[in-house]
């Protein structure tokens, strides 16, 4: 399945228990020998009664990851699929990150109810010894200043005036991988057009550059909305496409809206 672009393996089991070492996953992802993705999802049976599925996430190098917001969407297209969901049914799913609500509007279109962003430091994680609306980073001894936001997972967003920049392309994986976030974390470069418009790329922990971030696009739109710079409702332009964010600020749960498209099905046999 893919949400923008930002491709991914889905295992149904609900009804199995799946056990999967780094090793396999690596396999599977590999573009070449596998089967190819960014992300593996993986969709279990849920521990809470309100929920209807639980779903983990493993990144194409074998890592676990807290949240996937384009992944999220293909799972809801993945259970009104299977039958576990319905048109226009606002259901609950348990994510790695806490649980999230959904409502899938049509069967290619999905919301995705995220959570309120978090900024605190301690609970991105980001090693400050406050919460600021950005901070500065040392970058092989260039000073950038970056938004520190928590979507479920930990972000990093950098305001640029062109995506074109030939800098963003070292910046990414250098940012990622910072001693400041402890866990590393998704690298965003957006780029504002107006108060309802921006483009964004993402450099993602244990994926690398992507078509598309679910939980990037959220994170950018949370760090632009808390410095006024967009508006409450945000069109973010990704490679792969464009997702409807909305968040009317703190105290208030952040919503995503965007595709999820099945691709093909097929059984995986490991060697």
């Amino acid at each position: 399945m893919h949400g923008l672009g930002n491709d991914f393996v889905v295992l149904d089991a609900r009804d199995a228990s799946l056990r999967l070492d780094p090793t396999i996953i690596r396999a599977m992802a590999d573009r070449h020998t596998g089967v190819g993705f960014d992300q593996l999802l993986i969709i279990e049976r849920a521990r809470d009664p309100a929920c209807t599925a639980a779903y983990s996430i493993r990144n194409a190098d074998g890592s676990p990851s807290e949240q996937c917001g384009n992944g999220a969407r293909c799972i809801g297209a993945w259970l009104l699929r299977a039958g576990a969901a319905a048109i226009g049914e606002v259901m609950k799913l348990e994510s790695p990150a806490g649980t999230i609500g959904m409502r899938l509007t049509d069967p290619a279109t999905v919301a995705v109810e995220m959570g309120e962003p978090e900024f605190e430091p301690a609970r991105i994680p980001f090693d400050a010894p406050a919460a600021a609306d950005t901070y500065s980073l040392d970058i092989n001894g260039e000073r950038i200043d970056v938004a520190a936001v928590s979507m479920g997972n930990p972000h990093a967003v950098l305001e640029v005036d062109d995506l074109a920049d030939t800098r963003i392309d070292r910046l990414g994986p250098a940012i990622t991988t910072h001693s400041r976030f402890p866990r590393g974390a998704n690298a965003g470069f957006v780029e504002v057009l107006d108060p309802r418009n921006v483009k964004l790329r993402v450099h993602e922990r244990g994926a690398g550059w992507t078509q598309a971030c679910g939980t990037g696009a959220c994170a950018a739109v949370a760090a632009l909305r808390r410095r006024a710079r967009v508006a409450d409702a945000v069109r973010v332009q990704l490679p792969g496409g464009a997702l409807d964010i909305e968040w009317q600020g703190p105290g208030h749960a952040l919503w995503m809206t965007g595709p999820a498209a099945f691709v093909f099905d097929g059984e995986y046999w490991a060697a």
